[in-house]
């Protein structure tokens, strides 16, 4: 191999694949966050019931997540195009990304806090508190373990994601991967990226299987 010519290549895809996975896991985070929450709130019978907005929310979950990524890329173009002035490119490619992430972690935060027990929330409510601050001091505390697994997950499942970033011409590892190893005959190079996806996860999972278990002994 020659890494002269392929290293700063390489350099290249893995700083798109940073900024790709970086931006989506902070938007997507945060909105997916705020959505898991309006799922769990709008519940009937729960803090702030209400069966409209519930289903929407739902309908909306349900209607993106179980769309496969390359597909959902194509039927979300004329909203990218409208949101960005674009529909191929690095930035049109993550801001499809957050929108998938934020529905996949969205449910995520919901399947989380439903597990908590209602007696809890119910004696919260009883004792005056407001639905701000039950979220913000027990549901939030009571879920964060979870939450923290979840988003670690979240982050697997956006470096698979970015690693198609080569079809809307967004670059990235993956890119690298198929144009300058598999279609080069070069096994070589595909080899050192699934290397170095491989030992990012694994860094990642043990550092949010640690976070995880500091939150549990709060």
């Amino acid at each position: 191999m020659d890494w002269e010519t392929l290293g700063p290549a390489l350099s290249q895809a893995a700083g798109e694949t940073v900024y790709m996975v970086l931006i989506t896991l902070v938007a997507g985070g945060f909105f997916g966050l705020l959505i898991g929450l309006g799922l769990y709130l709008t519940r009937s019978g729960n803090l702030l019931g209400n069966r409209g907005v519930f289903t929407i929310l739902n309908l909306l979950i349900n209607l993106i997540r179980p769309v496969p990524f390359i597909i959902f890329l194509v039927a979300l173009g004329p909203l990218t195009r409208f949101v960005t002035g674009r529909t191929i490119g690095i930035e049109a490619f993550t801001f499809a990304m957050c929108i998938m992430a934020s529905v996949v972690f969205a449910r995520l935060v919901e399947q989380n806090l439903v597990t908590i027990d209602p007696g809890v929330v119910e004696a919260a409510r009883a004792m005056g508190a407001s639905p701000l601050r039950i979220v913000r001091t027990l549901l939030i505390p009571e879920a964060l373990a979870p939450l923290v697994l979840g988003y670690t997950f979240l982050f697997v499942v956006v470096l698979d994601m970015s690693a198609i970033g080569g079809y809307l011409g967004a670059g990235g590892l993956g890119d690298f991967a198929i144009v300058h190893g598999y279609q080069q005959y070069n096994w070589a190079v595909t080899f050192v990226v699934v290397v170095i996806i491989v030992v990012v996860v694994q860094l990642v999972q043990v550092l949010g299987n640690a976070l995880a278990k500091r939150a549990l002994r709060r």
